[in-house]
């Protein structure tokens, strides 16, 4: 069986969301960079990164690529979506919708303000903008620390695509002059390092932009 194609670079935040789920469930694959100065990456058939390609089955949008490598490669050892229980699927759903509407909007601001925009364009970091997020940042982490006190992970005592889901990000975050944030979250603290400690997301990790402690 022909490996996977993950279109675009390994370090981009999008694109490791798609790959720490391939790695998770052991599926072979290949990632095709694209040339940015040849604007490739906005060119048909893909439009944005990251693309995929499976045989005839071409995909946008990481999220759902993700769930289609779930699905494609479930195994009993490897069940991220539990779909096969309604309650757990269920509760796997809203903490996906949790991280997608409430996490990532109040996260990434500080991400490119203290990393992607100085680094990668040159451009200052907009402090303002930086103690705006960590406020609704904060917010965000009471509750994840209230729901991971009852739980290991977020959906249950079981690793789930809803804990995949906020690595890139929170391994960016981590990597910022905030990252300290989450010594007043120890639940949530003790979630991401088990998060962490999983051999292939140190793999993923030797290919991020910035290393983070």
């Amino acid at each position: 069986m022909a490996p996977v194609k993950v279109f675009g670079p390994a370090m981009s935040t999008n694109v490791t969301r798609v790959l720490v789920c391939l790695e998770e469930v052991g599926a072979e694959y290949e990632v095709v960079h694209l040339d940015y100065q040849a604007k490739e990456h906005k060119s048909p058939p893909f439009g944005q990164i990251p693309a995929f390609q499976d045989g005839d089955v071409v995909l946008f949008e990481s999220r759902a690529i993700a769930r289609y490598v779930l699905r494609k490669y479930k195994s009993a050892d490897a069940d991220l979506l539990r779909e096969g229980n309604l309650k757990e699927v269920a509760m796997v759903d809203v903490w996906t919708e949790v991280e997608a509407h409430q996490y990532y909007p109040a996260i990434s601001p500080v991400v490119y303000e203290c990393l992607i925009n100085p680094i990668m364009r040159g451009v200052p970091t907009n402090q303002k903008a930086v103690d705006e997020a960590l406020e609704k940042f904060r917010k965000v982490l009471d509750i994840y620390e209230a729901r991971l006190s009852k739980s290991t992970y977020l959906a249950g005592d079981f690793l789930s695509f809803a804990d995949l889901n906020h690595f890139t990000y929170t391994y960016y975050f981590m990597a910022t002059p905030h990252a300290a944030v989450f010594d007043s979250y120890p639940h949530v603290k003790g979630w991401w390092e088990r998060i962490m400690s999983r051999p292939y997301v140190k793999k993923l990790a030797a290919n991020m932009l910035i290393k983070a402690p």
